[in-house]
């Protein structure tokens, strides 16, 4: 029978209370990275519940750095205590839990006395090239980031306060509605802001471009310059800014789903020059692309490939517009074939 992980399963498997196979099913989900933002925030509503009992010796049972050096043991032990354990048990099976959680993400939370919480650190996700990464966050939200991109996010939400995350690189967002219609708003470093109330889209900040593309729902769009105006995104809609011409303001209408398919591991190309896949190449697996002449750059491709098989995608360019490719450590080099007698 599979286990349902919620918040009062969690609660159960601290208290003892639960089956040994749903305790391995608990420790499993506990142990994933894509959960410990959500596993944290569970902590910390759990801290306000309850009154823990400092030790008459003194003792911290809150000394999560003696906890990590036997964390490893501790996930995989075959016995569950008791339900009538004390709760000092408890509490450090909750300990246990955060001490993977902070050796995976380095983000931390402090139990203090009479069950008060201090204020828990911004909790940091990135991705390397040539992986994509899904977090769960606290509010049911769901992110998926891009390769070589880094979202933050408070560990604990405020429901007096919108939901922020901030992000470097490029992210597709599942955004939950929540019933006091708390907005949700994404940062970036381009002084573009996207604010939103549950809706799916994506959002790229690299190379001194922005970018916001609207898959469903309705989002708008802000600026850190007050003088421009806010802007309404409808689906299959797309905002674009650059660095280099802050004034232009890109708002028009186009084919969402591309732009969001590397979500589902897919690098999708319709009618790009070269020198845009050039970029996208560099930006997914980290590798410097050289495109041997300007000529070269200007050429369009259009071809759908899965995201992890990088020679594929040469193979076909390769074959597609008679090129030499050449790989190089971490470099890839095109070039028109010797044998060629085509000037592109």
């Amino acid at each position: 029978m599979h286990t349902e992980i919620n918040y009062e399963t969690c609660l159960r498997y601290v208290r003892g209370e639960t089956t040994l196979e749903e305790a391995r099913t608990v420790r499993a989900w506990l142990a994933d990275p894509a959960n410990e933002l959500l596993a944290q925030y569970w902590m910390s509503q759990q801290a306000l519940e309850s009154e823990p009992v400092r030790p008459a010796d003194g003792n911290d049972p809150y000394d999560y750095a003696s906890m990590r050096e036997n964390i490893y043991a501790r996930m995989q032990l075959d016995s569950i205590p008791t339900a009538s354990a004390a709760r000092p048990v408890m509490w450090r099976r909750w300990a246990a839990a955060a001490a993977v959680v902070g050796a995976v993400a380095g983000t931390s939370w402090l139990v203090h006395e009479r069950g008060q919480v201090a204020e828990p650190t911004v909790a940091s996700y990135a991705t390397p090239y040539g992986q994509t990464r899904v977090v769960q966050l606290p509010d049911g939200s769901e992110v998926t980031l891009n390769a070589h991109s880094t979202v933050r996010y408070a560990a604990t939400p405020n429901s007096e306060r919108p939901r922020e995350v901030w992000l470097d690189g490029e992210a597709y967002f599942s955004v939950k509605h929540m019933p006091n219609h708390q907005p949700f708003v994404v940062h970036t470093t381009a002084g573009l802001n996207v604010e939103v109330l549950g809706t799916k889209f994506t959002v790229y900040r690299r190379h001194e471009q922005a970018r916001v593309v609207l898959l469903s729902g309705k989002v708008q769009v802000a600026f850190a310059d007050t003088t421009k105006a806010k802007v309404i995104l409808k689906p299959g809609e797309l905002l674009e800014t650059s660095d280099q011409n802050p004034s232009k303001v890109v708002h028009q209408a186009v084919q969402a789903a591309p732009y969001a398919a590397w979500a589902d591991g897919k690098l999708v190309f319709e009618a790009t020059t070269i020198a845009d896949i050039a970029t996208r190449l560099q930006d997914t697996y980290g590798v410097e692309v050289v495109v041997a002449s300007p000529a070269l750059k200007q050429r369009k491709f259009t071809g759908t490939f899965p995201s992890n098989n990088l020679d594929l995608l040469c193979e076909n360019l390769a074959a597609t517009f008679n090129l030499q490719i050449v790989r190089r450590q971490n470099q890839v080099i095109l070039s028109n074939h010797p044998s060629s007698h085509h000037n592109p």
